[in-house]
C-alpha cells in the first residue's frame, strides 16, 4: 500500500496539480494586491470614493445611528449587511477581469512561441538550367 502511495505522488499529474496549488495562491495574493491597491482606488476616483461596505440594515438589536458595519456586529446586532455583500461582488468582477487579461495575454505569448517558422512559399522560377540545355540540345538536334 505504501509503493502504490509513493507511485501516485510520484506521477506528474498529481506534482503538477500541488505546483499549480501554491503557485495560485501566490498569484491570488497579487492579484488581491493589484485590485485593491491600483484598481480600486482609480475606480474610486470617477465614484468619488464610494464604498458600499458599510450599508446594512438591522435585523434586530440595537446599534447607534450611523454605526459602522463592524461596530453594528461588535454590539451583537443581527444586520443584513447587503453593503458588503455588494462590494465582495464588484471586487470579484474586477479580480475575474483582471485574471481574464492576464490568461489571454499569457495565451497570446504562447501561441505566438508555437507558431511554427514562417516558410516562404515555393515561387516558380522558370525553367531549371538543366532544362535549358535540354531544349537547346533538342533543337540542335532537328536542325
Amino acid at each position: 500500500m505504501i509503493q502504490e502511495f509513493k507511485d501516485f505522488i510520484a506521477k506528474g499529474n498529481v506534482m503538477d496539480m500541488a505546483v499549480g496549488i501554491i503557485i495560485g495562491a501566490a498569484f491570488t495574493a497579487i492579484v488581491s494586491s493589484l485590485v485593491d491597491d491600483l484598481i480600486n482606488p482609480i475606480i474610486g476616483l470617477f465614484t468619488g470614493g464610494v464604498d458600499f461596505t458599510n450599508n446594512y440594515v438591522v435585523l434586530s438589536g440595537e446599534v447607534p445611528a450611523g454605526a459602522s458595519l463592524e461596530a453594528a456586529r461588535e454590539a451583537g446586532a443581527s444586520v443584513f449587511a447587503y453593503g458588503a455583500f455588494l462590494m465582495a461582488v464588484i471586487n470579484f468582477l474586477i479580480i475575474a477581469w483582471v485574471v481574464f487579461l492576464l490568461v489571454k495575454m499569457v495565451n497570446r505569448v504562447k501561441a505566438a512561441a508555437e507558431k511554427p517558422q514562417e516558410v516562404a512559399p515555393e515561387v516558380d522560377t522558370g525553367p531549371s538550367e538543366k532544362d535549358i540545355l535540354i531544349e537547346i540540345r533538342d533543337a540542335l538536334k532537328q536542325s
